[in-house]
């Protein structure tokens, strides 16, 4: 003789005060419990990696300064250039060095940014390098 003999031929319990719960609700009690939601994000975020803004020398920054110059005496003849920019990491400390190639169509010098055809705004104090057939005389 089993230990459930006794009860398991009695009818289903039904109560009189509670409505029965739908089986959707029912499924619900028993899916697992996420505590750690955010953790996998977390870990994640921990594990990009972003690098040091490199500090340019004088001449660099001397170079840079002649090229924005000169872009700007072209600007009219929409050169194409290459501007290498370091961006700031919004989530940690750090950041990456960006490459893009396309039209300069403005150079702010009162907000200090640089204007690309594509809508691509690039402070000038982040940009590392200028490149392009504009500069193949200082080369």
């Amino acid at each position: 003789m089993g230990s459930y003999d006794d009860i398991i031929h009695l009818p289903h319990y039904v109560s009189a005060t509670r409505p029965r719960m739908q089986i959707t609700d029912r499924a619900a009690q028993f899916s697992p419990f996420a505590a750690l939601t955010k953790h996998g994000e977390a870990i994640v975020e921990t594990a990009r990696l972003t690098r040091d803004r490199k500090e340019l020398t004088e001449d660099a920054k001397a170079d840079i300064e002649l090229r924005l110059n000169l872009l700007a005496k072209q600007i009219a003849s929409q050169p194409e250039v290459s501007i290498t920019y370091f961006l700031s990491d919004e989530m940690k400390d750090g950041g990456s060095y960006i490459t893009v190639a396309g039209i300069v169509i403005k150079i702010d010098v009162y907000d200090h940014i640089i204007v690309m055809k594509d809508k691509i705004k690039i402070p000038t104090e982040n940009i590392f390098e200028i490149n392009g057939e504009l500069f193949s005389e200082l080369d």
